[in-house]
């Protein structure tokens, strides 16, 4: 796997994961050249940032997007494809504004999903979308969670799908006595997330949006119209969006501290046979635990197993990225041993101290939306949504998140990884109180 980026100016391609060998079609976006003007120019060629220039191409504007490598090169192309309801920080962010807002909280959490479905629909984006993800508890204590988020979709009335499992349906379903429960969800999912966002990009250019790749953005001009400026070219434009995540490096002043940057890592077998399928998961649902550092799987298309998980904090990675997960999957899965390893990668993404993501303007134009602590998928999208509302003039679920408070590490990029770790566990901590 290849390192990540480790400044503004360093141009990569894609990392050796299993979906960037199984792309639907490579990205060649010309970079930037010379100067050029744009209602919006949006930083960042991730979920946030294409879903977001989508979305504001829909709606008439005039997008370009500046990526500093390829389309879906971070956390977007190579994360666990796992389409998962919900924005982390939705329960603070009622307990701030109170009940009124409950039911639009409520609809908010999946409106991601429907986003996606909408588009793989409309614009006939190939991404192995499939329905059906299954939450699991390895300790009892956690039992109370399903049952709570099964009571509430039966009181909403939830159209679609869903299951609540003992401990022996858990056992039939997922062939493994790890876990004493389960929840899965059929409007919940998984898919091929790297195709889904160069899907999400060949749309919007035909949409009229200019992508320029390989073209690292060295920092912006504030003003009436906002310049974004790389080593080789300006984009001038009414308004900015910066969507880079766990990756980005401008406006340090206003957003250092705010996010983390949490390594994650997967590792892909060979394609399993129909049978052993059939007894580890023959409803082809994605997986996650409940634990606070979770483990995480589901099929690949091609009836591989993905399986990743063991964040780290401490920016790291490890040496040996199979050594490391591999374990953890024979863990949950003895019957895998001896299955060969295909794949191996990871990246990082973006952690916030209160799981809230951070989002806000500065200067009044240059808008921010990042920091999802590993709810992406659904979450960016919902996201490029409101910044888009924002930026036409319609504020009020953009300012739920960003008038919220906001915890920061000062001096983090001073002290080093050891700081950002403890604060982490500190928060943590504070969280299973």
């Amino acid at each position: 796997m290849k390192k990540p980026m480790k400044a503004a100016h360093q141009e990569q391609e894609h990392t050796g994961s299993y979906y960037a060998a199984t792309v639907n079609e490579a990205t060649d976006y010309p970079p930037l050249q010379g100067d050029c003007s744009a209602d919006v120019c949006v930083v960042g060629a991730g979920f946030t940032g294409i879903a977001t220039a989508l979305t504001l191409a829909e709606r008439g504007y005039a997008v370009a997007v500046v990526e500093a490598n390829r389309v879906g090169w971070g956390a977007s192309g190579r994360n666990g494809g796992q389409l998962i309801s919900g924005i982390n920080g939705l329960a603070k962010i009622k307990k701030k504004y109170g009940e009124g807002i409950a039911d639009l909280l409520w609809r908010l959490k999946w409106r991601g999903h429907d986003i996606i479905h909408e588009r793989v629909a409309q614009y006939a984006i190939a991404c192995d979308l499939k329905g059906g993800f299954a939450e699991v508890a390895v300790k009892p204590r956690q039992l109370a969670y399903l049952e709570e988020t099964a009571a509430e979709m039966e009181r909403r009335q939830f159209p679609h799908q869903y299951e609540v499992w003992d401990r022996e349906q858990t056992r039939a379903m997922l062939g493994t006595d790890a876990y004493v429960g389960g929840l899965v969800c059929f409007r919940d999912g998984h898919l091929h997330p790297l195709n889904l966002c160069i899907g999400e990009a060949r749309a919007a250019q035909a949409q009229g949006v200019r992508i320029f790749e390989q073209s690292p953005v060295t920092g912006i001009e504030h003003g009436a119209r906002p310049k974004v400026k790389t080593a080789t070219g300006r984009v001038q434009a009414d308004a900015v969006v910066l969507a880079g995540n766990a990756y980005h490096r401008l406006e340090a002043k206003h957003l250092n501290g705010l996010v983390f940057p949490a390594g994650s890592y997967i590792i892909g077998t060979e394609p399993l046979a129909a049978a052993l399928v059939n007894e580890i998961n023959p409803l082809d649902v994605a997986v996650c635990d409940l634990n606070k550092i979770v483990d995480y799987y589901r099929l690949s298309a091609d009836k591989r197993l993905l399986f990743g998980g063991t964040c780290k904090y401490s920016g790291r990675h490890p040496a040996d990225i199979k050594r490391y997960i591999l374990p953890k999957m024979l863990k949950i899965y003895p019957q895998l041993q001896g299955v060969r390893i295909d794949y191996e990668w990871g990246g990082k993404y973006g952690i916030v101290l209160n799981r809230i993501p951070a989002v806000g303007r500065i200067n009044g134009n240059v808008y921010y939306s990042q920091g999802y602590s590993g709810h992406g998928v659904n979450a960016t999208h919902i996201m490029g949504e409101l910044l888009a509302d924002a930026i036409g003039g319609t504020l009020e679920k953009f300012d739920l998140f960003a008038n919220m408070k906001r915890l920061r590490i000062p001096g983090s990029q001073w002290m080093g990884n050891s700081i950002i770790v403890l604060a982490l566990l500190y928060y943590r901590l504070r969280d299973m109180l």
